[in-house]
């Protein structure tokens, strides 16, 4: 936001990317260790840990993380996941969506009660905003990893959606079954991603005044530090706010 240094900026975006890495990995050891509760920890003889191991190496977590995480599941004292979806009103008619992996589904209720009563917004009913949402794997590539006319008939015959070019990387969008085949096939061919994961994409985005889009950011941080809530989308239009 203007009236903070350009360092400023650099160290909040690395602050949230870097918190962003943590929940992706909190979320793959929850999946691994639901899926080990459910069927084993043979991934041969398990098809859902399979899975989610598959999706945990495709979205760059280590291995040994999910190596820990499957023996850590096969303690009886180790707690079994839930996952749900929050969705959420926020400020100015703009929709919230919450991931959520929990082990205590009134802990995250109440959390969630919490954080509106705090910050405004309120709880919708289910579907009531998900619909203005598409679920795709997203998968980015900085620009100078890549020559765009080579990653982008890569990521073509290896079966994306969409291919976009935005100011500092390359996005390739694919249907969630196609996500980490997607993935694979373009690094096979050099292409490394630098990030990439399941996004719940909007279909519309919606503008908003600059007090409901800070009241939104508030709630959306608060929501976010919540240790149960594993990813906050939202369809609200980014924008720079001037500060007197």
């Amino acid at each position: 936001m203007a009236g903070h240094s350009k360092w400023a900026n650099i160290k909040h975006r690395k602050e949230r990317a870097d918190a962003k890495k943590g929940k992706i990995i909190s979320r793959a050891a929850k999946e691994i260790i639901s899926a080990v509760k459910m069927g084993g920890p043979d991934p041969k003889a398990n098809s859902r840990l399979r899975l989610a191991v598959e999706k945990a190496r495709a979205c760059n977590v280590p291995a040994d993380v999910i190596d820990r995480n499957i023996k850590k599941a096969s303690s009886e004292d180790q707690a079994d996941y839930h996952e749900m979806t929050y969705e959420l009103y926020g400020h100015g008619g703009v929709g919230i969506i919450l991931d959520i992996m929990t082990d205590n589904k009134n802990r995250i209720s109440s959390d969630i009660r919490i954080a509106t009563n705090k910050k405004g917004g309120s709880i919708a009913g289910p579907g009531s905003v998900a619909y203005n949402f598409d679920r795709k794997g997203v998968i980015q590539i900085v620009k100078n990893h890549a020559i765009e006319e080579e990653l982008f008939e890569a990521a073509t015959n290896a079966g994306a959606e969409d291919f976009k070019s935005e100011e500092e990387s390359f996005i390739i969008l694919t249907d969630p079954v196609n996500f980490i085949h997607v993935k694979n096939e373009v690094e096979k061919l050099g292409f490394k991603a630098d990030d990439a994961e399941l996004e719940m994409v909007p279909k519309v985005y919606v503008e908003c005044s600059d007090e409901d889009y800070l009241a939104n950011m508030a709630l959306i941080e608060w929501l976010e530090e919540l240790d149960d809530v594993d990813a906050v989308w939202h369809n609200m239009e980014e924008k720079e706010i001037k500060q007197p």
